[in-house]
């Protein structure tokens, strides 16, 4: 197996491209958003160019082919994750897939019954539980997050009871980048008869999922973070339990029939798609899976995993550093949050993207519980994806050691 070659990829996105201040740019926030090959932003523009027209409305050509791009869209999407066409529904994001999920499954859920997260999940899957604890009286438990960024698993069989209904975390942290054990937590809720709900933003762009071998009921993701554009996601879910779900929103599309007094919904996956989406949006969706595929994600994963132990060898030598997360880069994806003693997150960030262009996140990355959990008011975060090099990385730590000065 060749090694992946970022430079050669790095061809391929204009934004990299453009200079400022007469340097290249740095971009390590790929865990908030991806940049996007020309190849994802052709499939756009050619399909407003040459196809543009409404879906499943029409007879006439365009109107045909619109439809079958979007539809293909979704086999290639399921295909990716080992799931069938009828099985993943768009939806604008990871966060609307989640609250699809909620909404529809909250008709069955009844004061007193439980669900238990995690504290290093993501906001969209704390605030809903959240609100279905104040509306339905359900109960929300909480998985605590060990020193070393892991979940303590021996808390699930204190938690669990038969009361607990839905089982749901993040494969992978926005903040620690630890990879959690999905497989492990899947056997604990079906031995106890719980939905089992992933949150996957964080592991779909960089590690191969089977859908159908985890047996997750549920697992949600987004395109903009592994190269597809913004304002499009993916809900993947079993075929019988979305037959079973109550529509999430109602109007055109998502209807077989309405009469008077009465309407039908449609087959699925159409169910949950009301209204005209985002039908560029569903080619370039597919176009970057495309992409992904042709490059590989085991030698993306491989590449993450070369530079996260590069970039963790060097920011431990750097004064006045915190890092937080595992250490062992088997356990984590190519995301490092960190601190520097007497600087905040956000003045760090500004230095470096002022310095170097080094473009990073900081703050409470929408996972407030968890950061103040590490008893922190923000942090910084890098994270690598497949056009990042380990130049770049000698440049972020360089600009670090001249700030600690």
């Amino acid at each position: 197996m060749f090694n992946l070659n970022p430079e050669k990829i790095r061809s391929d996105f204009p934004i990299f491209d453009r200079k400022i201040n007469g340097k290249e740019i740095i971009y390590f926030d790929n865990a908030a958003t991806t940049q996007k090959p020309k190849q994802v932003l052709e499939s756009i523009m050619d399909f407003y160019k040459q196809h543009n027209a409404n879906i499943h409305r029409g007879v006439h050509r365009l109107s045909r082919e619109a439809s079958d791009l979007y539809e293909q869209a979704h086999r290639t999407i399921g295909k990716f994750i080992n799931a069938k066409q009828k099985e993943i529904i768009f939806t604008r994001n990871t966060t609307e897939s989640l609250n699809l999920i909620y909404y529809s499954l909250s008709k069955n859920l009844k004061k007193g019954d439980e669900i238990i997260t995690t504290l290093m999940e993501h906001h969209s899957n704390i605030v809903p539980l959240l609100e279905l604890q104040k509306l339905n009286g359900i109960k929300v438990k909480f998985i605590d997050v060990n020193e070393d960024g892991t979940l303590d698993l021996n808390q699930y069989k204190k938690e669990i009871t038969k009361r607990t209904k839905i089982i749901t975390v993040a494969h992978s942290s926005n903040v620690l980048g630890t990879i959690n054990p999905v497989e492990k937590i899947e056997k604990l809720a079906h031995e106890n008869n719980s939905l089992f709900i992933v949150d996957a933003a964080q592991s779909a762009p960089h590690i191969r999922i089977n859908f159908r071998k985890l047996n997750a009921d549920f697992i949600a993701f987004s395109a903009h973070k592994m190269l597809g554009p913004t304002g499009i996601g993916a809900l993947a879910g079993k075929k019988d339990l979305l037959e079973k779900m109550p529509a999430f929103l109602l109007g055109g599309d998502m209807i077989q029939e309405v009469h008077k007094n009465s309407w039908k919904p449609n087959k699925l996956p159409w169910k949950f798609e009301a209204g005209t989406p985002n039908i560029a949006g569903g080619v370039g969706f597919a176009e970057a899976v495309k992409y992904l595929e042709k490059i590989g994600i085991e030698k993306l994963r491989k590449h993450e995993k070369e530079l996260a132990e590069y970039a963790l060898a060097r920011m431990k030598a750097v004064n006045n550093i915190e890092i937080y997360g595992p250490m062992n880069v088997e356990e984590r994806t190519g995301i490092i949050s960190f601190n520097m003693k007497n600087v905040s997150a956000h003045e760090l960030a500004g230095v470096l993207d002022s310095m170097n262009n080094i473009m990073l996140r900081s703050g409470m990355l929408c996972a407030q519980p968890l950061v103040e959990g590490l008893d922190k008011k923000g942090v910084a975060r890098i994270s690598f994806y497949i056009y990042n090099t380990e130049e770049e990385i000698d440049i972020f730590i360089s600009s670090l050691n001249k700030i600690t000065c």
